[in-house]
């Protein structure tokens, strides 16, 4: 898998074991820290910056958030998206710059088109002033040599909401009011630029405490890590590092599927559209961009995540829940107050193999059965899986589904797009699927392979599911012991 911070990224999670390593020795003291970046950046020569002195300060910024707080002292950003600033400085600060292929032609279509006067002839070429340049893109447009290059930021470009903008020294911005947590431009950044805070020592001290900590494990698992890593292959190398217990979360996401059709029925009789609510990001868009549809159009049914959690601690009072995905937004949903009992920490897909690497602990081939969901709620993770699920769950019921119209979005271009359709009164559709990766879950910013690899991979593991009914699966769990609203509230 080809990611824009591929050179780098193995270096991330290393920093990310070796705090764990800390952390499960009880050594998570400033001089153990400071120790650990002259391990991991013995000098004399750089290996990815310009010096080690650049390199060891960002190694301090990353056991930072390793430790899930901020990677500046100063800083008092709640937001789970974070920049290294130090990293942040290769990328060019002009948007417009003239190539080689400007022949200064007596026309100077270029000049003449700029409406800021933020052009003007050089020596073997036109030159743009960065500091008069207003991105309006009219010279570009103008030059009959395609001499002028648009260089459009990989981090800008990967922001499907116009989050990331940049200061007056070219280092990236975030706008906390717009951003949706979506996690597209951490690997989008060639120098490792934004990551996320990681709470993989939360997880490690809850463990040593003696807690039951139990594992939420993402539909999107099966097929992350090869045909021969199943459900049970990740459940036993969970409870080797000391888990309590593991339940896959397809499970919640036929508890999901199950409430959420009764909300579609509902709606479709009032001729009422609605929207779904499992994706973090999604909902994220919709409360920042779109209020309104969030209030009148959101189904009010929890996310799987959030339903398994809620599971967990009406069986294990006290117990500690701990997603595992591939998706950042899901820490934001996890700290999000207004949904009470959700789960404790996330981690990611790469978070969590650092874990398992810091015991020493290998994924392996299980020959076991274990399934807690049904195939609906496994194909959560997919495009068109909670759709599809919910669909499932109003045929069992006996409802006729023949004429419903659905809009199924993946990515955050077709998300906006579907929600200012229903804003203006303009959706043709019943219900919109949003899902803020392109391919759904299975495409998440913190995926472990390409996604065509997981997919193969993921069709042979389902092929070994049972073809139990979504509902006659939730007849075996207490669902009448836990609320499935994201206020809490228990059904009369």
């Amino acid at each position: 898998m080809i990611t824009n911070d591929e050179g780098i990224v193995s270096f991330k999670h290393k920093i990310i074991e070796e705090v764990a390593r800390l952390a499960w020795n009880g050594q998570l003291e400033e001089d153990y820290f400071e120790k650990l970046v002259y391990q991991l950046i013995p000098g004399p020569k750089a290996t990815y910056r310009c010096c080690i002195y650049k390199e060891r300060e960002l190694v301090r910024q990353r056991i930072k958030l390793s430790l899930g707080k901020n990677p500046s002292p100063e800083s008092t950003s709640e937001n789970v998206i974070q920049v290294l600033e130090p990293a942040c400085d290769e990328c060019p600060i002009a948007a417009y710059v003239v190539t080689d292929n400007c022949r200064l032609c007596m026309g100077k279509a270029c000049i003449n088109s700029c409406p800021f006067g933020a052009i003007s002839v050089g020596h073997n070429r036109t030159y743009i002033d960065p500091a008069k340049c207003k991105e309006c893109g009219k010279c570009a447009a103008a030059c009959p040599y395609n001499a002028i290059a648009h260089l459009e930021r990989p981090c800008k470009k990967a922001c499907p909401t116009g989050a990331i903008t940049y200061n007056e020294y070219g280092v990236c911005v975030i706008d906390e009011n717009k951003c949706v947590q979506c996690g597209h431009c951490i690997h989008s950044c060639p120098f490792g630029a934004i990551s996320s805070k990681i709470y993989v020592t939360d997880v490690v001290k809850e463990i040593m405490a003696g807690k039951k900590v139990i594992a939420m494990c993402a539909p999107s698992i099966e097929g992350q890590f090869g045909a021969d890593i199943s459900m049970a292959s990740i459940k036993k190398a969970l409870m080797k590092i000391g888990f309590f217990d593991m339940v896959e979360v397809g499970l919640g996401g036929d508890m999901t599927a199950a409430y959420e059709s009764e909300e579609w029925e509902e709606a479709l009789k009032e001729g009422r559209k609605m929207t779904t609510s499992c994706c973090a990001a999604f909902i994220n868009m919709m409360r920042k961009q779109f209020p309104e549809q969030f209030e009148n159009n959101m189904s009010s049914t929890v996310s799987p995540m959030c339903a398994i959690s809620r599971y967990l601690k009406t069986m294990y009072p006290g117990c500690v829940t701990v997603f595992i995905g591939p998706c950042v937004a899901k820490k934001s949903e996890a700290q999000d107050e207004s949904i009470p009992d959700n789960a404790d920490y996330v981690l990611t897909y790469g978070e969590f193999r650092a874990l398992l690497r810091s015991k020493d602990v290998n994924l392996e081939k299980v020959d076991d059965n274990y399934q807690e969901a049904s195939v609906w709620g496994k194909r959560f993770a997919t495009s068109g899986g909670v759709a599809n699920a919910v669909i499932e769950c109003m045929q069992e019921r006996g409802v006729d589904t023949s004429d419903i119209t659905l809009r199924k979005c993946a990515g955050g271009q077709e998300c906006k797009v579907a929600l200012s359709l229903l804003k203006a009164g303009r959706l043709p559709e019943d219900f919109i699927e949003g899902m803020m990766c392109p391919g759904g879950c299975v495409g998440g910013p913190s995926k472990h392979k390409a996604e065509t690899e997981i997919i193969k991979a993921r069709e042979m593991l389902l092929g070994n599911a049972d073809d139990r009914k979504v509902l006659d699966n939730l007849e075996n769990y207490p669902m009448d012991k836990f609320s499935m609203y994201r206020d809490g509230h228990m059904e009369e």
